[in-house]
């Protein structure tokens, strides 16, 4: 729990002056009795009562007070409210290291079989783009709720030669701002996937990227996609493709995305599946003064019903 206007708790340091002024009124009510030698009209000035009672209703007028203070402060609970506009960027390696087969059947289909998953499973209220990059990074989808749209591109996708991930995450931006009338000056919120499996080779360098999607204040998580023992075989020569984790993880880190392993298509769409779902909801602070406001009703009631019962009138 949150306070809207906080600085108004201090009104509970006058709590302790309000006890301390209702001891002080009953000693003063102690010594008055106390000079009345006739025991008989000390007994009608201070008759014996049980001391407990005396007591209940100016507790409950204490807690009702300290409730009406601490609603006039404005207590708030965070919700979860759902994100509009809410827009996420897959971007797709399809450098030709993705021709590598120590992922079954091989790093590409495997990739874009998960795509194609989280896209599916998506909220309907997301938007969701896709973005291709080898040599230089394609908007093959742009982002929409048109899922078959969407699926449809990926089942486009083909090979190319060199890896671009700095380029990616720039055309991913460039789709972001591009979203709709308002998205120059109040561009959705967004999250951009990249998955990719090896080294930034052309085009801008990752610490742009970096920079850029700072500055937007969009994350990019990413997913190291094959492992340290991945072939591929061109132009009749076997080449090593090793993924790069550490470049990848470092886009990720300084973005306020995550960066995860993923060594099969399984554990892939689980990756996607949580960041879907960190980007649907935001917390918004919603007002629950009222709340204070009814019990504290409520202990006045019941301040005012014992002070009647037992001594017939109010605190």
């Amino acid at each position: 729990m949150t306070f809207l206007s906080p600085e108004r708790l201090w009104l509970l340091a006058l709590l302790p002056l309000l006890a301390a002024a209702y001891v002080l009124t009953q000693l003063r009510r102690r010594q008055y009795a106390v000079r009345f030698t006739n025991l008989a009209l000390l007994a009608q000035v201070a008759p014996k009562r049980p001391g407990w009672r005396r007591h209940v209703a100016a507790g409950l007028f204490l807690i009702m007070i300290t409730l009406m203070m601490v609603g006039f402060a404005r207590p708030a609970t965070g919700v979860k409210i759902p994100r509009d506009r809410a827009t996420v960027m897959v971007a797709v390696d399809v450098s030709l290291s993705m021709m590598a087969k120590d992922v079954t059947p091989d790093r590409f289909t495997a990739a874009k079989q998960a795509a194609k998953t989280f896209i599916r499973d998506l909220p309907g209220r997301f938007n969701v783009g896709v973005v291709s990059f080898a040599g230089n990074a394609n908007l093959v989808a742009a982002p929409s709720t048109d899922r078959q749209a969407a699926i449809a591109s990926i089942d486009q996708l083909a090979l190319a030669k060199r890896t671009a991930i700095g380029e990616a995450v720039f055309t991913s931006l460039q789709a972001v701002r591009s979203f709709d009338a308002q998205a120059s000056q109040d561009p959705p919120p967004a999250h951009i996937v990249l998955l990719s499996d090896g080294d930034n080779t052309t085009g801008r360098s990752v610490q742009e990227a970096i920079d850029a999607s700072r500055t937007a204040h969009v994350p990019v998580s990413t997913i190291a996609f094959g492992t340290p023992y991945g072939t591929v075989d061109i132009e009749g020569e076997t080449t090593s493709v090793s993924v790069n984790k550490e470049t990848l993880r470092t886009l990720a880190d300084n973005t306020q995305g995550k960066a995860y392993e993923a060594a099969d298509a399984d554990q892939l769409s689980e990756v996607y599946a949580n960041i879907g779902s960190s980007l649907g909801w935001k917390i918004e602070h919603r007002d629950v003064a009222a709340r204070f406001t009814g019990i504290a009703l409520l202990f006045a009631l019941a301040a005012g019903g014992v002070s009647l019962a037992w001594f017939s009138r109010l605190p």
